[in-house]
């Protein structure tokens, strides 16, 4: 038999069967796209991070004060200028990026107005916090014992805290002296010396209530005493404020306290020079026999008895002397020129003494 084979036929798929895709396929296509965005995800990721560090990390290394006053009133853009100006933030941006965040224009909690102490070093969060708790400037001042209260005001608008003329209101406020507990036409005498911390946003009240609040914790410790001797806070704040005006020697305190209680009880007059300069406007530091002779509710060389009220603002020291005055008959007192007195229980010897230390001191 011959061989009848010819040339190979192709098979004929059948017509339900689809010739194989070469190409990519659509899953390898979504991988693709997937895997382009992760990466531009982290190459954008990684330039935000860069100008998260240079807006909101700390502008310096080195931790220090910086003092920022926010007035009162002042918008959060304004205070993102100041804190700018001030070089505590890199970014006005990125401040208030941290406020909207925070959450603290929609909650319209406050930045407090005041004098901040913030720090370059610290971060824009931290700053923040700062100034919603309200991190502010403390100012100390120390009231001396003797002082009156119109140089208290006085010191206390020097030091930017508070103004004189409003604290000198308030402390002759017939109803505010009230509200602190207080029987008097004025607080003098009630304003307690001690060093107080107050800061510059502090209203005048508060200090002015800082200062009684001390008063009266002194006074606890005498107040049985005093009812015991029949005296009341007034008298005592009054004599207090004389002997603590006419001696700076603890030791003397107490026998001036003697004087004075041996000359009230046989109701001479106090005669002391304290008392009359306080009842003159604008002292100039010269008492005068004509300052002597003119009357006024203070003079007690013309009055009898205590003054009014008291003369200045004594201390603890000056209080425990009028409730613990030295025993004895003295009289009289004039100084030595040395800080110290001397002390006489008769007019004969003190004119002796007046006379001795009158000329020591004009040098004849």
């Amino acid at each position: 038999m011959g061989d009848k084979s010819g040339p190979l036929k192709r098979p004929r798929l059948p017509l339900n069967v689809k010739k194989i895709q070469t190409g990519p396929s659509l899953t390898g296509r979504m991988i693709g796209l997937i895997g382009l965005a992760v990466v531009c995800a982290l190459f954008f990721g990684f330039f935000a991070l860069l100008r998260y560090g240079d807006n909101f990390l700390p502008p310096e290394n080195v931790s220090r004060e910086i003092i920022v006053d926010i007035p009162p009133g002042a918008t959060a853009a304004q205070v993102a200028e100041i804190l700018h100006k001030a070089g505590v933030i890199r970014s006005t941006d990125a401040f208030m990026k941290a406020i909207k965040i925070r959450g603290y224009i929609k909650k319209n909690t406050g930045l407090k107005a005041g004098e901040h102490v913030l720090n370059p070093s610290l971060s824009v969060w931290e700053n923040l916090s700062l100034l919603v708790k309200g991190n502010f400037k403390v100012y100390n001042i120390t009231v001396p014992e003797g002082r009156s209260m119109r140089e208290i005001g006085k010191s206390l608008e020097d030091a930017g805290l508070a103004n004189a003329s409003e604290f000198l209101a308030l402390c002759r406020n017939h109803e505010f002296i009230s509200s602190l507990g207080f029987h008097a036409e004025s607080l003098e005498g009630f304003l307690f010396p001690e060093t107080y911390a107050f800061t510059k946003n502090t209203q005048v009240k508060d200090i002015i209530k800082a200062m009684t609040n001390q008063f009266w914790k002194v006074w606890k410790k005498y107040d049985a005493l005093a009812a015991k001797k029949g005296l009341s806070v007034n008298e005592v704040a009054t004599l207090a404020s004389i002997v603590e005006k006419e001696t700076a020697s603890p030791k003397e305190r107490p026998i001036i306290a003697q004087v004075f209680f041996n000359r009230l009880k046989r109701k001479m007059r106090l005669q002391t020079d304290p008392t009359v300069i306080y009842g003159i406007e604008n002292f100039d530091g010269n008492l005068t026999k004509a300052h002597l002779e003119t009357h006024h509710p203070y003079n007690t060389y013309l009055i009898a008895g205590l003054p009014p009220g008291p003369i200045a603002n004594p201390g603890e020291e000056a209080i425990k002397a009028v409730l613990n005055p030295s025993p004895g008959q003295y009289l009289y007192f004039v100084s030595k020129n040395d800080g110290t007195h001397h002390f006489s229980e008769t007019l004969a010897e003190h004119n002796r003494m007046v006379n001795r230390y009158q000329k020591a001191q004009r040098g004849s």
